[in-house]
């Protein structure tokens, strides 16, 4: 039996989604377990390479992975399939699917070429399918296969009825899927474009509504065996490309179960071994922090910290049922993460239930004085799979909602349809309105920047220690940005302007806009599908950071100027906090980069003032002896990961967006270089 299975991306721009298809790679390996030669399995991640496969050589069942950024991509390659092959299965599996009942069958009805639906884990509900198709010939294969239920699956029948068994059940101990690593499933993956991605275990023990993983039905966490995740870093070391410098670790809350900081040990081994992986991408736990800083401090900073507190605000965090998982716990943790030299970031969702535009603000202040080192805000989408998607939680908190097309998903199919991913999120509520919601985002789009680990990071502290409420200096520079150098206010003009138009109010009115050449033109040109905030942070980056960083400190100083006694210390101080700041950020991406560092003369000792973690040392007890000149440099080692990682996504805005530059605090900012021994933080 002939079976394709997808986990597509696209890549009409850049590589849109460059995890490698680790999912369906689990699935193809336990099939191949269970059934051995009876079946040949050939796995996809490109569309292209899909669409002309089917055209070509269609197989017997199509089996394709949903996820909000592939759905309509997935829907048009069963089109295609249904017409190259009509007796043939389509299965669709994944997390991108309603969890009511008359949600469900209206998914069928949008999806009128889907025949089976698999919700959770795949691999039993797969396999039972491919059991039921083995026993009957291929020409009366889905006529037959669709007559009754299956267990882990929900088959809509030739009459258009579902029929279901309770949601199956999954797989306790995981080392019976065999590895798709091991095996050589994968071999083909490891190209010069997809990220390996790694998974040690699987399930939540949260229950968050706005998560397509806050289901009971996916609480039981189960584990994959210890020996078998650390031959699989090894493997994946072995095998990946030269230019491919970082690993997906795909645990919901990694660093939170007991095996987590073997896993690390693991990587700290395969690292030393292989100088692999150079930046881990995770998201960690939520509860039992001490553990997960035991975990990441063993990384040596190749992984953040990742705070997911999407709010401080009690009566939130109940309406969403996270009121079991302690966000003060996890900020008051960040001053003793930061003692092992290790970053934080911390996440909030705007627009939830319960929110308003003065809470977030509050959540906001709190995660700043809590020392977190990146603030991110996410708008809040709305994901089909989730209990805030339900019809009953839409009507309940009267969610505003508008539809967007996803970041660098799009593209034209050799039929010359063009198809792109489509998102909905929360603009308003019955506790926030439409200009709250484009207030939020421009305070999220400068937090970006500014509240950045390491770039920033001696201002923030001399504002601290000055008693400046420093949330009033990324609140006062979006009040006051029409007094910003122009290049600055531009941008944020820029910003608010995009922030409006990528707006929509249907899915059905995007689909619409793209098939005419002249819309379309607009996303390849990047005037469209784009991550806002990364995007025009990239452009900050390439074409106002020096300005940018100017309109920063004057911000800072007015915050001063009114704040604090001022006098000719206070002066000289601010002045090498500056010049800290100006050195770190200039000219990060430049093609002259290499040959454009600045030199500066310091008073103050800013390393070592820095290098004090508890924020008990004052910066006037660090004066020099005497001034000291220090230059900011670029290392060959960071001008070789920028110089991979653009010609990987593309040097261009587009590029720069995907390769999330401005998140890599130690490959992109200048190293301060003194001419003196005195120690150096890097």
């Amino acid at each position: 039996m002939k079976i394709f299975l997808g986990d597509l991306t696209y890549t009409t721009v850049t590589i849109a989604t460059e995890a490698l298809p680790i999912n369906i790679g689990y699935i193809a390996s336990y099939c191949t377990k269970r059934f051995g030669n009876k079946v040949d399995i050939k796995l996809f991640k490109y569309i292209e390479e899909l669409e002309k496969a089917i055209n070509e050589s269609p197989p017997d069942i199509l089996g394709l992975s949903n996820y909000v950024w592939s759905q309509n991509v997935s829907n048009e390659m069963f089109k295609l399939f249904t017409k190259k092959n009509p007796d043939g299965l389509k299965i669709w599996g994944g997390p991108n699917f309603p969890i009511d009942m008359p949600s469900q069958k209206k998914f069928f009805e949008d999806f009128k070429d889907v025949d089976v639906y698999i919700p959770t884990d795949g691999e039993i509900g797969f396999s039972n399918l491919v059991e039921k198709a083995l026993q009957v010939n291929t020409k009366e294969m889905r006529s037959k296969v669709l007559q009754e239920p299956i267990d882990g699956c929900m088959i809509k029948n030739p009459d258009g009825d579902l029929l279901y068994t309770i949601e199956g059940t999954r797989i306790r101990n995981l080392d019976e899927i065999p590895s798709p690593y091991l095996t050589g499933i994968l071999d083909h993956f490891f190209d010069d474009k997809l990220v390996p991605m790694l998974q040690t275990n699987r399930g939540c023990p949260f229950l968050c509504t706005f998560c397509t993983d806050g289901r009971e039905s996916v609480n039981q966490v189960n584990r994959f065996g210890k020996q078998r995740v650390k031959d699989e870093l090894d493997y994946i070391a072995k095998h990946v490309k030269e230019n491919i410098h970082s690993l997906y670790i795909s645990d919901l809350n990694f660093g939170m179960l007991p095996g987590d900081l073997e896993t690390c040990n693991s990587i700290v081994e395969i690292q030393k071994k292989y100088n692999y992986p150079e930046k881990i991408n995770a998201t960690t736990g939520k509860n039992n922090q001490e553990r997960i800083i035991e975990s990441i401090k063993s990384l040596n900073g190749t992984m953040l910290m990742s705070m997911s507190v999407q709010s401080m605000d009690e009566q939130v965090l109940t309406n969403i049922k996270r009121a079991n998982i302690s966000a003060e716990k996890m900020v008051e943790l960040s001053p003793t993460i930061h003692e092992y030299g290790v970053n934080t970031s911390g996440e909030i969702i705007m627009g939830m239930p319960g929110q308003s535009y003065a809470s977030v603000l509050d959540t906001i202040r709190q995660l700043i004085y809590g020392k977190v080192d990146d603030i991110i805000i996410h708008a809040c989408m709305m994901l089909p799979g989730s209990e805030m998607a339900t019809p009953a939680e839409r009507s309940k908190w009267k969610l505003e909602t508008k539809f967007r097309i996803l970041p660098m998903d799009f593209t034209v199919l050799a039929n010359g349809k063009k198809i792109c991913e489509i998102d909905e999120i929360v603009v308003g509520s019955k506790d926030m309105t439409f200009d709250d919601y484009l207030a939020l985002r421009m305070i999220a789009f400068t937090l970006s920047i500014v509240n950045r680990a390491t770039l920033f990071e001696p201002l923030l502290k001399f504002l601290k220690q000055q008693k400046i409420d420093v949330s009033k200096l990324f609140f006062k520079m979006v009040e006051e940005r029409k007094s910003s150098p122009k290049p600055v206010e531009l941008m944020y003009d820029r910003f608010n302007k995009v922030t409006i138009n990528e707006l929509y109010d249907s899915p059905e009115e995007i689909i619409s806009l793209i098939q005419n050449d002249e819309e379309y033109q607009k996303l390849i040109e990047g005037r469209g599908a784009i991550n806002v905030i990364k995007y025009h942070g990239a452009a900050v980056l390439s074409e106002c950071m020096d300005e940018w960083t100017e309109y920063a400190l004057s911000t800072a100083n007015d915050l001063l100027q009114k704040g604090v006694t001022w006098n000719e210390e206070i002066e000289r101080q601010f002045h090498d906090v500056g010049n800290y700041c100006r050195g770190r950020c200039h000219n990060p991406l430049g093609k002259d980069r290499m040959q454009t560092n600045p030199e500066f003369t310091f008073y103050y000792d800013i390393i070592k003032w820095l290098s004090d973690n508890s924020d008990n040392m004052l910066l006037d007890e660090c004066k020099l002896p005497e001034p000291v000149k220090t230059v900011f440099k670029l290392t060959d080692e960071q001008y070789k990961f920028i110089n991979d990682t653009l010609e990987l996504y593309g040097d261009n805005l587009i590029g720069k967006t995907k390769a999330r530059l401005l998140e890599s605090t130690q490959t992109v900012w200048r190293k301060p270089i003194p001419n003196t021994n005195f120690s150096e933080k890097l």
